[in-house]
């Protein structure tokens, strides 16, 4: 009887699994249109003391979303005060939606990978998995493999799609 062969074992592929660099942490919204006068105008006073009884413990080691909802005149010091007072209890802050924190925050994680690490291997990014990865997360992980990968592959190690292979 032949001897069955793991070839995909074989193969000396590197498989990097975006998901390890999915952000961790929940995300909270701090939207400034509650601290407007009648949710439309930012009066000076009101506005610091209104940041000044607000329990920024209810964002302690979370990302949080600095977004204003209202279609109101907003200055950019009112976005940094509150930037100021999310400092020494998020996680992490950005002006943005709850969706613009998480890409920003996967972008982030995919930043702390040394792709010298990958020089001249030959790489599958997965693509498959529990959690949705967007296209920005795909843009990013081949924008760092391209200048060092000898090749890179989407997929999984049984059935890829090459994107790139060094000439």
């Amino acid at each position: 009887m032949d001897e069955i062969i793991n070839k995909v074992a074989q193969s000396a592929l590197t498989t990097i699994d975006l998901e390890n660099y999915y952000p961790q942490g929940e995300t909270a919204v701090f939207d400034l249109k509650d601290h407007l006068f009648m949710e439309l105008i930012l009066k000076e006073k009101d506005f610091r003391a209104g940041l000044l009884t607000t329990d920024w413990e209810q964002y302690r080691d979370k990302n949080v979303a600095i977004i204003c909802s209202a279609d109101a005149i907003v200055p950019i010091w009112a976005y940094m005060l509150v930037a100021s007072y999310l400092e020494p209890v998020a996680r992490f802050y950005a002006f943005g939606d709850e969706d613009f924190v998480q890409k920003t925050l996967f972008l982030k994680n995919l930043g702390s990978i040394d792709p010298q690490q990958f020089q001249d291997q030959r790489v599958v990014v997965k693509g498959c998995g529990d959690k949705s990865i967007t296209e920005a997360a795909y843009v990013e992980i081949t924008r760092l493999l391209r200048p060092v990968a000898k090749s890179i592959m989407y997929g999984e190690p049984c059935s890829t799609v090459p994107v790139y292979k060094k000439k």
